[in-house]
């Protein structure tokens, strides 16, 4: 009833903040009572500025409407009746993301956890039709399933944990009995990335766990101390494919295309096709989809002439992620990946146009980036892991170079595997070496005396690394401006030397009014003292 409410609340203000819009351009049939004159119109950018408030209004009544409905399945009706009290079922559902393995004590693949979505759920005599997230621990059986498969399988309802989106667990006792064989390119998908880390079985246990992680997705061979030395030094984005191997993908294209010489609208189809592919080939992760919308929209733009204008596609790219699905919101992946590509479009460019021009700019770029990153991540990160990693720019500075020749060769692998056999072993052996200097360089800088460093929890952790990023980001412009820095000095040395004599001329100007009227006083008390009324400066006292 409260989210009702608030959708019926947002929607209103909508309305009247976009009619308001609407009208404020139209002119005035009557003249104001003053002078005769009709009042002024409003500005383009006044208006501008409530037209944005009520569509962002509008959104946000969506966003709450799609919540509220989520909300009721959960909390409301048979299926959460039946999850809050453990009931055994028959489920028929559809997959909704790629298996991820839950990894045992010994590192190995124990038990698959996978997002479905109920079509159908049996139990106690009742059948229940409804669409609901859950999510399915099975055994290895289940590690084979791809998204978009029907299966039906059987096992015991349970809540899900506080702060998880999905309506509850499913803790499966059967291997799923596939209804249908699911999407002929998801198939397709997951062969070519079990083919791919088959392929890259030769090369050495580091390269050989991380290779498949940074270009398909599937982490299921990394090595458990590699993973541990990357989280001590800030480097757990390079273990999985992320936004940024989608840039790397989508820039890649785009240069084909335009070697190829071809048009920008079939050079726009070409990369918007090349990128869905990839996207069904890694999974259709939160990084992934951000960074994927993003460069379609960017790509559309470019199509249209209009580019240079980042802010606006991750906007755009953010707001129909959320409306598409709320629960990203709650998503601290979600939330890293749009705080890493904001930091790079608002402090990235601006970092890079500071460092001097001797410096090439593809080494300030390889700076600029992850610092631009890390300084906007960071505040969230201490909220997950409250440790300091305190080489984790120069980490990542060391493996930038290295990330781009991974991914673009491995990406190029994973086809070929299929088609050509001596040509995907060959990239995926050159791909291999540059991993390993991925994989050396998080293991060097963990070994580093202090490489994490204990940080205070919760919002003392979060404010403090706040302080820290801007601390940095002064101290970034002051080491790269001196000059800039010197002026600015000076500047506040002239303003300190003018507040400090006006603050000594008020203070003579109080001392001055204050001696006055005490002399004032005191020359009022003498004339008192004499016996006689002064008037005038004349003494008007008898002459008895």
């Amino acid at each position: 009833m409260a989210l009702a409410l608030l959708c019926a609340a947002l929607a209103a203000a909508a309305a009247a903040f976009i009619s308001r819009a609407a009208g404020g351009g139209r002119p005035r049939k009557r003249a104001a009572v003053r002078g005769g004159q009709a009042p002024p119109r409003r500005t383009a950018r006044q208006r501008s500025f409530v037209a944005a408030v009520g569509v962002s209004l509008m959104l946000a009544a969506a966003a709450a409407a799609h919540s509220a409905a989520g909300s009721g399945q959960r909390f409301d009706g048979p299926l959460a009746e039946a999850i809050t009290a453990g009931r055994s079922v028959v489920a028929v559902v559809e997959v909704a993301g790629s298996p991820r393995a839950v990894t045992g004590p010994g590192g190995a693949a124990e038990r698959w956890s996978v997002p479905v979505v109920t079509l159908e759920v049996s139990t106690g005599g009742v059948r229940i039709r409804t669409r609901a997230p859950l999510v399915v621990m099975g055994g290895r059986d289940w590690g084979s399933v791809v998204p978009g498969q029907t299966l039906r399988a059987a096992g015991t309802l349970r809540p899900a944990e506080p702060g998880r989106t999905e309506a509850g667990n499913l803790a499966a006792s059967t291997a799923p009995a596939r209804s249908t064989a699911g999407p002929v390119l998801q198939a397709t998908a997951r062969e070519l990335r079990s083919r791919f880390v088959s392929a890259a079985s030769f090369l050495e246990p580091d390269a050989r766990g991380l290779l498949p992680g940074m270009v398909t997705g599937d982490t299921s061979a990394l090595d458990e101390g590699l993973g541990n030395a990357m989280k001590a030094v800030g480097m757990t984005h390079l273990t999985a494919v992320s936004g940024a191997n989608c840039s790397l993908v989508l820039g890649a294209l785009l240069v084909l295309c335009r070697w190829f010489r071809l048009a920008r609208a079939p050079a726009a189809a070409v990369a918007l096709a090349g990128l869905a592919l990839f996207v069904v080939l890694v999974g259709p992760d939160a990084s992934v989809l951000r960074a994927a919308l993003m460069g379609a929209i960017a790509v559309a733009s470019l199509a249209g002439g209009r580019s240079g204008r980042g802010l606006s596609f991750l906007c755009l790219a953010v707001m129909g992620l959320l409306l598409s699905d709320p629960a990203l919101g709650t998503s601290f992946g979600f939330l890293l990946s749009v705080l890493a590509t904001l930091g790079i479009i608002l402090l990235g460019r601006r970092i890079i146009d500071w460092i001097p021009v001797v410096v090439p700019r593809w080494l300030a770029a390889s700076v600029a980036v992850p610092l631009s990153a890390q300084l906007l991540c960071g505040p969230v990160i201490v909220l997950l892991q409250p440790q300091f990693a305190t080489y984790a720019l120069l980490a990542n500075v060391a493996a930038s170079p290295l990330v781009a020749p991974v991914t673009l060769l491995g990406t190029a692998a994973v086809p070929l595997v299929a088609l050509l056999p001596w040509a995907a072993t060959a990239l995926i052996a050159i791909a291999g070496v540059f991993g390993s200097g991925v994989a050396a360089t998080a293991r060097f800088a963990a070994q580093l005396p202090g490489s994490a460093l204990p940080w205070p929890e919760g919002v003392p952790g979060l404010l403090s690394m706040m302080l820290l990023s801007v601390l940095t980001f002064a101290v970034v412009w002051a080491a790269t401006r001196p000059r800039n820095l010197l002026r600015r000095i000076q500047e506040a040395h002239r303003l300190a030397e003018a507040l400090i004599q006006l603050l000594e001329t008020r203070i003579h100007r109080l001392r001055h009014v204050h001696s006055l009227k005490r002399g004032r006083g005191r020359g009022r008390g003498r004339g008192h003292g004499h016996g006689g009324p002064v008037c005038g400066g004349k003494y008007t006292g008898s002459n008895s």
